[in-house]
């Protein structure tokens, strides 16, 4: 009877010692490293983000923000994410190219999106969901799309027509795209990280570059270039993804909570994209550095005329089909 009893209460003890460790487990972490500065729609979005999931999950997820390249580089954070060094990215739609995905290099077409409507009808729909779903094979999960806005073109000489360009060192992300964009317009496209094109436009390796505002302001570009020209030429948006792997593996009411705190990350994110470019563009002006100047609609139809090529050389790359469905989803 006595070794029944100390039996019984052994299995309490270590009925007990599990229910501790159950319950003061670890949170799963989950490490969201992305390229640009806190004070982004990016940055400001991831975290909100944070706070939403960590909500949701009552502290059974942490998630660990890594802006300002601080982990990695463009380059180096798609692979990091697909061998499970980083679980989370939102990098911008360019990235996907060189990862084999051409198609969405859609997005880097000058002019092919109108209005922020006609983006969303593209992102929102059925043509957004399908390019997310072309990642997976590549052991990524896409979420959510992200946006950062148009796009001004900057240099230290006034970009008022085509001609401008010519000659001119322009850094780019590493797009096909955006290469044959910039050789339309006459200048030379210089692949660079995003951490590197400040250094790099005060040193004079490149003459200028493309960002929305937010992102030139928040870089401080504008310290280094004298001229912006606001073309709105290009978009610039993310996609947010995860490792899948480490996606599936999620619990399924953990993803389901976290799923619902992107959806609410996302909707406040495209509601302060507009708002602070609109109010970096501002403070450019204020801080009394840089000219800033707006196509007339003279000069943007020569824009237009000059880069309507890119699209139809760049058919065969991204899918005919692709860009016609893109542009009559634009037309409605």
């Amino acid at each position: 009877m006595q070794m029944k009893t100390m039996f019984v209460a052994l299995c309490a003890a270590i009925g007990a010692t599990v229910g501790v460790h159950a319950y003061a487990q670890a949170p799963i972490v989950i490490k969201f490293s992305h390229v640009v500065a806190t004070d982004t729609p990016k940055g400001q979005a991831a975290e909100r983000f944070k706070q939403l999931a960590e909500k949701a999950t009552n502290g059974k997820v942490k998630i660990e923000l890594y802006p300002n390249s601080q982990l990695y580089k463009d380059k180096e954070e798609l692979e990091a994410l697909q061998l499970g060094a980083v679980q989370m990215l939102a990098p911008s739609l360019a990235k996907f190219g060189p990862l084999g995905v051409k198609e969405f290099e859609a997005f880097d077409l000058p002019y092919i999106f109108p209005t922020k409507t006609a983006l969303y009808n593209v992102t929102e729909g059925e043509i957004g969901k399908s390019l997310l779903k072309k990642l997976e094979p590549k052991g990524i999960t896409g979420l959510a799309y992200w946006d950062n806005g148009f796009k001004v073109m900057s240099a230290n000489k006034p970009l008022h027509m085509p001609a401008d360009f010519k000659g001119l060192k322009m850094r780019i992300q590493s797009s096909k795209v955006l290469d044959a964009q910039m050789r339309a317009l006459g200048a030379n496209p210089q692949v660079l990280a995003f951490s590197e094109v400040y250094q790099a436009l005060q040193t004079g390796v490149v003459d200028g570059t493309e960002n929305p505002p937010s992102n030139m302001y928040t870089q401080k570009m504008h310290e280094v270039q004298k001229h912006v020209t606001v073309s709105n030429h290009g978009y610039l948006g993310y996609a947010v993804i995860v490792n899948k792997k480490f996606w599936d593996g999620l619990p399924p009411d953990i993803r389901g909570q976290l799923e619902k705190a992107m959806r609410e990350a996302t909707t406040f994110e495209k509601a302060i994209a507009q708002r602070d470019n609109d109010q970096a563009l501002d403070a450019i002006k204020k801080a009394g550095k840089t000219q800033i100047y707006t196509l007339t609609v003279q000069e943007q139809a020569e824009w237009r005329k000059a880069l309507a090529p890119v699209q139809k050389a760049m058919e065969a790359r991204i899918g005919k089909d692709l860009i016609s469905a893109i542009n009559k989803e634009s037309a409605k």
